[in-house]
Formats: structure tokens, C-alpha cells, sequence
């Protein structure tokens, strides 16, 4: 009993230090702690075996991630300095028009993140953007937020096959896998987010010009609107923005068509099997790309290098942090009879991985966290169980982005943070759009996955 109390106060700690601000590595650290002295584990153990080395370890996971880390936040560094980053937000609004704001925030935040710019690089690309759209279209604050995570942070990141994000890598890995495993499945997971997402979001926007709700300006705004206008001036063109984005897409996607085509290769079957190193390649070309194409990069590029290597640090110590945290967990007798009781729901598989990957990542408040967890500790299970390894990967990406977005969720709280929010203003319409929205899509997949196979 002491022991699965503890498992909750734990997890009601780690909430309540995030909601508060406390750094996510010391939340996890005194999570653990209290874990550990009422679960009777060996402060030894938990310090220096189970959260560090353990099979789902901060270390364990970061030694295998880091790679992937560091070239995705290159490439968003770079894709920041050249302003193509802006370049392809600044040409989606100009194909669109400020009166579609809302859909422009989540397109040029689904191309970026879609084509491997890390989310807080794209977070801090389109605040300054976003400025003039809310001013001219007066949209409240809280719903262009809510945007910026429709379209940074759900179907691009669970749903779409080939993206290089860390959750598709994350299942390729553990899997054998590749990243476009249960392909079809997650365009119609991905199509169903971004539609009910939008809808939601037109129809508050509507409803609050009703209510005389709209946007109101503050003080970091007009730095951040100057600096848009500063870059608007020397921006690159929209093709030439796009095309460092289009390279990696390309080059992730080139050993799956010549394999369709029936061509065989070594290194088709290298690039098959190996996310993390493939995908790397992929955004470190991106990242020569920028340096060709654009001159501002070149200029600066070695500490643009290096800014983009101070980049990859928060978010996979942050990451890591948190699985590092689910590593401590899955040693207590707490989680064993969590995961039994989870795999002996008399539910069809495919609804037994939805609901297991679902309330993982929501105790992690991490979809990459609670991916991890679940790929190494509930995963050989289903396999035994039956079901597909192509599918498994999808289904359980899919679920993994739903209580992931949960108000502990870091991502969140970076946002909330950056765009001067609290959770009492913004977190409603962020709750529909990054935890209803991909807990539908994924329900409604999961039912056509079972009515099809």
C-alpha cells in the first residue's frame, strides 16, 4: 500500500513542480526520491543504476538519442539564421492571407516540424511572425498558442509517416522498424488532428470577435513584431526556404521509394534500418544545404554550430530526465501490477496499446517519454500477442500524443512561457486541440485498424 501511494505522490509532485516552474530535471530528481524511500528501493539503485543506466534510463536514452538530438537542433538553428526558417512562415502567410492566420500558424509550424526543425525552434520562429498576424486579424493570444501546437506538436510528431521527430525514431528503433511503418494509418490519424483542430479553433475565433475578445498587445510584442520586420526585409524567398526542408524530406523518403521500385542496395537496407543514423544524415544535408545557400550562415557558421549543439542539451536532458524517471518507475511492484492489469484488460489489442501508451506518456508528461517506457517495457507483449510490428508502431505513436499534452507537459509550459500565458488562459483550447484531438483521431484509427485486419 505505502509503496503505491508513493507511486502517486510521485507522480503528484512531479505535476505539481512542473506547474510551479521548478526546473524538470530537479522535479524528476525529488519525484524519484520520494519513489524510491516508499517503494524500499536502494537509494544506490535508483540513483545510480535504474534512473541513470537502467533499460529506460536518462542515460541509457540520451547515449542512444543524442546523435538525433544534436542534428535536428543544428539543422533548426540553421534554418533560424539563414531566416529560412522565417521564409517559409512569411510564404505561407502571403499564399494564405492574414485573415487565415490560425491556418497559416499551423501549416508553416506542420511544414517545419514535419521536415525536422526541432518544436522550440519552431515556438520561437513564429512568435514574431505571429505578432503581425494577431494584430491584423485580432486574434486572441490563447488561440494563435493553441495553433503553434496543432501544428507543431500532434500529427507531425505521431501521426505522418517519415517525419524524423524523435517518436517516429523512437518506434523504428525499438521495432526494427522504419519511419514509414503504418503509413496510411497515420495520414488518416494526422488528416483527422489538423481538421478537428482547425474547426475548433475557427469557431472559438469566431465566437470570441462575438464576444469582443481579441488581441491585446504587450510590451515583449512590439520587440517581437520589430524583429519580424527587421528580418522581413532580407528574407529569402519561399522556394528557397522550403528547399534545406524538401532535401531531408527527400533523403528520408528516397531508400523507401527505390525499395517500392524494386531496387536492393546495402545501403537502401542500412537506411531502412537505421532511423537514428539515416535520419541524422538527412538534417545534417539539410544543414549543408542552409550553409550553400544561404551567405548569413556562412558567415557565422562555426557558433551557429555551436548554438545549435547548446540547442540539443535542454531538450535531451529534459527528455532523458523524464524517461530517467519512468526508468525508476518500472523497477516498483506498483507498475508491474499497473502493466498486468493493463495487459489483461479484455480489450482487443490494438485498444489495449492505445490506452497502456496513452496513460504512460500522461504520468510522463512526455510523448517521447512515454514512448520510450512503453516500447521497452509493454511492447514485447503485444508482439507476443499478435500484432503487427508496422502497426504497433503507429498505434502507439498515435497514442503516445495524446495525454502527453497534460498541464506538466514541458512543452506546454514553454509555450505558455514564451507567448506570456498562464495556464487559466490557454490551456483549455490547448487541451482540445494537442490531448482531444489526437485521443479521437487515435480511437478512430485504432477502430479501422481493427475492422481491416
Amino acid at each position: 500500500m505505502l509503496g503505491h501511494l508513493g507511486l502517486i505522490a510521485g507522480l503528484a509532485l512531479l505535476i505539481g513542480l512542473a506547474l510551479r516552474g521548478v526546473n524538470i530535471l530537479l522535479s524528476v530528481l525529488i519525484a524519484v526520491l520520494v519513489i524510491g524511500l516508499t517503494n524500499g528501493l536502494a537509494l544506490q539503485a535508483v540513483f545510480l543504476q535504474h534512473f541513470p543506466f537502467g533499460p529506460s534510463g536518462a542515460f541509457s536514452f540520451a547515449g542512444n538519442f543524442l546523435l538525433l538530438f544534436l542534428c535536428g537542433a543544428l539543422f533548426g538553428r540553421v534554418m533560424a539564421a539563414s531566416q529560412a526558417a522565417q521564409g517559409v512562415a512569411m510564404a505561407v502567410t502571403h499564399w494564405l492571407g492574414t485573415r487565415q492566420a490560425l491556418l497559416v500558424a499551423m501549416l508553416a509550424c506542420a511544414l517545419l516540424t514535419y521536415g525536422g526543425v526541432v518544436v522550440f525552434v519552431v515556438m520561437f520562429t513564429m512568435y514574431p511572425i505571429g505578432v503581425t498576424l494577431m494584430r491584423e486579424a485580432n486574434i486572441p493570444r490563447r488561440l494563435y498558442a493553441a495553433a503553434i501546437a496543432l501544428g507543431a506538436g500532434t500529427f507531425t510528431m505521431t501521426a505522418l509517416p517519415g517525419t524524423p521527430s524523435i517518436h517516429n525514431v523512437i518506434g523504428a528503433n525499438a521495432l526494427g522498424t522504419d519511419l514509414f511503418a503504418g503509413g496510411w494509418y497515420g495520414v488518416l490519424g494526422g488528416l483527422l488532428m489538423a481538421v478537428f483542430g482547425m474547426l475548433y479553433l475557427q469557431h472559438q475565433w469566431r465566437q470570441s470577435l462575438a464576444a469582443g475578445e481579441g488581441y491585446q498587445a504587450t510590451p515583449k510584442d512590439e520587440q517581437m513584431a520589430a524583429l519580424a520586420s527587421q528580418q522581413g526585409t532580407a528574407l529569402p524567398g519561399g522556394l528557397k526556404s522550403f528547399t534545406p526542408v524538401l532535401l531531408v524530406l527527400l533523403i528520408i523518403l528516397m531508400p523507401r521509394l527505390l525499395q517500392m521500385g524494386g531496387l536492393r542496395a546495402d545501403w537502401i537496407t542500412f537506411a531502412l534500418t537505421q532511423p537514428i543514423l539515416w535520419s541524422s544524415l538527412a538534417l545534417l544535408s539539410g544543414a549543408a544545404l542552409c550553409y550553400l545557400l544561404f551567405p548569413p550562415v556562412r558567415k557565422n557558421f562555426v557558433q551557429t554550430a555551436g548554438q545549435g549543439a547548446d540547442d540539443a542539451l535542454l531538450p535531451l536532458i529534459n527528455t532523458a530526465a523524464v524517461i530517467g524517471f519512468g526508468g525508476v518507475v518500472i523497477q516498483t511492484a506498483g507498475y508491474h501490477a499497473f502493466a498486468d492489469w493493463l495487459l489483461n484488460l479484455s480489450l482487443p489489442p490494438l485498444l489495449s496499446v492505445f490506452l497502456s501508451a496513452n496513460l504512460i506518456s500522461g504520468i510522463t508528461g512526455s510523448a517521447s517519454g512515454g514512448l520510450q517506457i512503453f516500447m521497452s517495457s509493454l511492447a514485447p507483449a503485444y508482439l507476443e500477442a499478435g500484432v503487427a510490428p508496422e502497426l504497433l508502431h503507429r498505434i502507439a505513436n498515435l497514442a503516445a500524443g495524446g495525454l502527453d499534452s497534460l498541464p506538466h507537459s514541458g512543452a506546454v509550459i514553454a509555450l505558455f512561457t514564451l507567448m506570456g500565458l498562464t495556464h487559466r488562459e490557454a490551456y483549455k483550447d490547448v487541451f482540445v486541440v494537442t490531448v482531444l484531438a489526437p485521443l479521437v483521431a487515435a480511437l478512430i484509427v485504432v477502430f479501422t485498424a481493427m475492422l481491416l485486419s
